[in-house]
C-alpha cells in the first residue's frame, strides 16, 4: 500500500474568462518511508495537489488516498495520517510556542506529550523562545514553529509545501537535518521546493509539473542520468550575439551553456573568441537537476534550453 496515491486528480476552477484546468490527471505514487520531491515552477499546480491531499481543496475529478484511507470519504483517519507544513506564516498571535504546540496536539487528540514537544522545541532550535509569543518571533523563527505544529502528532507522512522559502540558511540546514533523520526513522516525506540543490541532496524521487500534468517521473539519479554531460560557465561584460545566446543560460554576468563533450566545449570557446566575447572565470561542471528541469520543462513547452 502506498502512503501517498493520487489517481487521475484533475482539478478545475470557474473564472469570469472560462473554465482554469489546475491540474489534469495527475497519478502517481508515493511509498511508504520515500524522500520524495514535487517541482514545478510557479503555477504548476503544486499546491493545489497539497490542498486537494490535505482535504483544505476538493477534486473535480480523481481520487487521492493517504495510507489507505480516502481523504474525502475518510477524512479524519487521513488528516491525523499528515503533517503539513504550509506556504504562508499561519499562527495565533494570543499564545506562546509552548502553548501553541499543546494546543495543536489537542486537534489530534494528543495529550501529555511534553518530551516530544520538548525534543522539537531543541532540534528546531526553539528551546529558548518556548515561552516567547508568537507576535515577538521572527519570520524563520515562526517558520520553525509552523514545522513544530506539523510534527506535533507524530505523522507517518510529512509535507513540506516551500518550508525553506525566504529563511536564512541556519534555518535551512537546522530542519534538513532533522526532516533527513525523521525520513531514516521511516516517515515519508513529500517535499516542494524551488531550491532544486536541496531536492537533488534529499529526494530519492521526483515527479515534475506544468501547467496541471506531470511531466517527468522517476528516480532522482535516473533523471541525472538522462542529462549526463557538462555544463560551460563563465563570466562576460560583454553582449552574445544572437546564435549563442540561443544556446546559452545568462544569469547577470554568469552565462551556462551545454557542452556534452570536450568538442562542444572548444567550438563554445571558439565561437566565442570569433565573437570577442570577453570570457572570465571559466569553469566545466556535470549537469545537475536545474539543468535537468529547464530542459523538461523546455520540452513540455515545446521549446528548447542549451
Amino acid at each position: 500500500m502506498p502512503a501517498v496515491s493520487f489517481q487521475s486528480v484533475s482539478k478545475t476552477y470557474t473564472t469570469p474568462r472560462g473554465p482554469f484546468h489546475a491540474l489534469s490527471g495527475v497519478s502517481l505514487d508515493i511509498e511508504e518511508g520515500e524522500f520524495f520531491g514535487l517541482l514545478g515552477p510557479n503555477g504548476a499546480g503544486k499546491t493545489t495537489l497539497i490542498s486537494i491531499l490535505a482535504g483544505l481543496a476538493r477534486a473535480t475529478q480523481g481520487r487521492v488516498t493517504v495510507l489507505g484511507h480516502d481523504v474525502q470519504q475518510d477524512y479524519a483517519n487521513a488528516r491525523r495520517k499528515l503533517g503539513v507544513v504550509p506556504q504562508e506564516l499561519v499562527f495565533d498571535p494570543f499564545f506562546n510556542v509552548r502553548e501553541a504546540l499543546r494546543l495543536q496536539s489537542g486537534y489530534f487528540g494528543v495529550r501529555h506529550n511534553d518530551d516530544w514537544i520538548d525534543e522539537l522545541l531543541a532540534s528546531l532550535g526553539l528551546a529558548d523562545k518556548a515561552n516567547a509569543n508568537m507576535r515577538q518571533l521572527s519570520g524563520g523563527m515562526k517558520r520553525r514553529v509552523l514545522v513544530a505544529q506539523a510534527l506535533v502528532h507524530k505523522p507517518p507522512i510529512i509535507v513540506l509545501d516551500e518550508p525553506t522559502a525566504g529563511v536564512d540558511v541556519e534555518l535551512r540546514q537546522t530542519l534538513w537535518h532533522f526532516i533527513a533523520r525523521l525520513n531514516k526513522e521511516g516517515h515519508t516525506v513529500l517535499l516542494t521546493t524551488h531550491y532544486l540543490e536541496e531536492a537533488e541532496a534529499l529526494c530519492n524521487r521526483i515527479a515534475m509539473l506544468k501547467s496541471g500534468r506531470v511531466v517527468a517521473l522517476d528516480r532522482t539519479s535516473e533523471l541525472l542520468k538522462a542529462a549526463s554531460g557538462n555544463v560551460l560557465v563563465f563570466k562576460t561584460d560583454s553582449a552574445l550575439p544572437p546564435a549563442l545566446a540561443a544556446q546559452a543560460r545568462v544569469t547577470g554576468r554568469v552565462v551556462q551553456m551545454a557542452a556534452h563533450d570536450a568538442q562542444d566545449i572548444e567550438q563554445h570557446l571558439a565561437a566565442l573568441r570569433q565573437a570577442g566575447v570577453d570570457v572570465q572565470d571559466v569553469e566545466i561542471r556535470r549537469a545537475d537537476l536545474e539543468d535537468v528541469f529547464l530542459s523538461v520543462m523546455a520540452s513540455a513547452s515545446g521549446g528548447q534550453v542549451a
